[in-house]
């Protein structure tokens, strides 16, 4: 691979048009050092990004495409894939819209399809927004289940990344009281096999990884709560018995600060909001969301739709920007891990 084509192809999707995916997707894509890092190209509607443009009092030039292939990548030029769908409706900001979400839908399923032919490495997508999604059929809860299923894929690992902090869920869009249950010996160590298995992919050798408890203090010896004995302390042991580096269970309430230092290559949070707040309380414009397990790496912003500041031209794009970034730094990781692997199998 010649240095230029070391930067990976990067589709940014839209998002939801109502919301403030435009213009974060715009502040991106006119954001010189993205172009150093990837080569990208959105997959969106060329009126609504002109729409921001105009709204931010800037110019660009959108060169429409129909396939990668025809992107110049280059910073100044714009370029585009409009899937079409409802291409000259007129959306309203800050409100669920059929054509609006069937445009945004229609841009994860362009992605997935690009993907699954090989013709990109990375995804970095604007938010969506679930109710509306539901809205008009999508069944999948999120963005990340959608990508799941498109691919084919056996799982779809979340991780949280800010600063030195790479934070996996055993759950996510479940409730508490579910997530409890969930904290079993055979879930907790499969994930923990899982994150091994692909940070090594992306060259982490014998990556060291935490896992969080479930209870105040660990349970204090089952105290408050058995799990940390029962299922949480045998998974991790089972898995140091395949020779993984796991380590735990720390309490919940401190494994996060003490790992600020990067000492942990990861962090296996049990429940959404127990690494949520974490992460989003340690810088919140930089924390992002990667998604493993993928045949390309795919990133998303950790805000939602924002229909409240939508059209307003005050939507921060740093966490947009640091999506793109990061994925296009994951998205190069996996292509030299895949690289390494194919030539261990010749």
């Amino acid at each position: 691979m010649t240095e230029v084509n070391r930067r990976p192809i990067t589709a940014i999707t839209l998002g939801d048009p109502a919301g403030v995916g435009p213009e974060i997707v715009l502040g991106t894509v006119l954001t010189p050092s993205i172009y150093e890092q990837t080569r990208p190209f959105v997959i969106g509607n060329k009126k609504a990004l002109e729409r921001a443009a105009r709204d931010a009092g800037k110019e660009i030039v959108v060169n429409l495409i129909n396939d990668p292939e025809e992107a110049k990548f280059e910073f100044g030029i714009v370029d585009v894939l409009d899937t079409g769908v409802h291409s000259d409706a007129d959306i309203e900001f800050g409100k669920i819209q059929k054509e609006a979400q069937e445009q945004a839908y229609s841009y994860i399923m362009k992605a997935i399809e690009l993907g699954n032919a090989g013709k990109i490495h990375a995804v970095s997508t604007a938010p969506t927004h679930k109710e509306g999604m539901k809205s008009v059929g999508v069944k999948h809860a999120g963005q990340t289940e959608i990508f799941q299923k498109g691919t084919n894929s056996e799982y779809a690992l979340t991780m949280f990344h800010v600063h030195k902090l790479r934070v996996f869920f055993l759950t996510r869009h479940i409730s508490l009281r579910d997530a409890c249950d969930a904290v079993t010996k055979d879930n907790v160590l499969n994930f923990v096999r899982n994150i091994h298995k692909e940070f090594e992919r992306i060259g982490f050798e014998d990556p060291s990884i935490a896992v969080a408890g479930l209870n105040p203090h660990n349970g204090d010896n089952g105290m408050f709560g058995m799990e940390e004995i029962d299922e949480i302390e045998p998974a991790v042991k089972a898995a140091q018995a395949e020779g993984i580096r796991a380590r735990g269970p720390f309490p919940g309430d401190s494994i996060f600060a003490f790992s600020l230092d990067g000492r942990h290559d990861a962090i296996l949070s049990l429940y959404h909001d127990q690494g949520h707040i974490a992460c989003k309380t340690l810088d919140f414009e930089k924390a992002i969301t990667l998604t493993l397990g993928l045949p390309f790496m795919r990133s998303s912003v950790d805000h939602g739709t924002a229909y409240d500041i939508a059209g307003k031209g005050i939507a921060n794009t740093g966490s947009m920007v640091e999506a793109t970034r990061v994925c296009a730094e994951f998205a190069l990781r996996k292509l030299d891990g895949d690289a390494r692997h194919a030539a261990a199998q010749a």
